[in-house]
């Protein structure tokens, strides 16, 4: 990929939290927690409880960032709206959006889950973004699918039909998923270590 200079999605205070939701203290540290980043390619043993995740579905395939409700969020870079809708079963992502961006001679297309209902306004696919753009704000439970408030950001190097993405795979699905969903720091750049 081409390099160049993306811009944050959440606007972090410099010193926050980065957890392992595969231990069930730091699932609930993040609950009470103001701001803190939750990792990619994570195992996250039984927090996904809902029929949506079929009982094996447990790796997570995007970056969570936690942040008050409101939050903005921020367009990573140039690019277009691609796809956007409601993904209102329990534990899903609510209000989404996914974005499309030409990295190079590469297509990247961007989700952000959990997002308000408000997000969604006067939005439509093919409309152009600019980097650093406020594209949503995070949800509140009653709108992000039930979660602890949250941006769920995720890539994918296959083009999406539907506002949606698998955010959490099971282990036969991790090879797969590993190179279909790349990991999001290759744009947000060392968030975590």
């Amino acid at each position: 990929m081409k390099h160049f200079l993306p811009h944050p999605v959440i606007q972090l205070p410099p010193d926050y939290p980065v957890f392992d939701l595969s231990d069930p203290l730091d699932v609930k540290f993040a609950d009470t927690a103001i701001y803190g980043v939750g990792r990619y390619n994570e195992k996250r043993g039984d927090m996904y409880k809902t029929p949506l995740f079929e009982g094996t579905r447990n790796i997570h395939m995007g970056i969570d960032f936690f942040g008050p409700v409101g939050t903005p969020v921020h367009s990573f870079c140039a690019g277009k709206i691609h796809l956007l809708g409601n993904n209102d079963a329990p534990g899903d992502y609510g209000f989404t959006l996914i974005t499309e961006h030409g990295i190079g001679e590469t297509s990247l297309y961007a989700l952000y889950g959990h997002l308000s209902a408000k997000s969604l306004e006067g939005k439509i696919p093919g409309r152009e973004i600019q980097s650093g753009e406020i594209i949503g704000w995070i949800g509140d439970r009653h709108e992000n699918g039930g979660w602890t408030p949250h941006l769920h950001f995720q890539l994918s190097l296959e083009k999406p039909d539907r506002p949606d993405l698998p955010g959490v795979v099971s282990e036969e699905e991790l090879p797969g998923a590993l190179l279909k969903f790349p990991d999001p720091r290759i744009v947000l750049g060392p968030i975590y270590f």
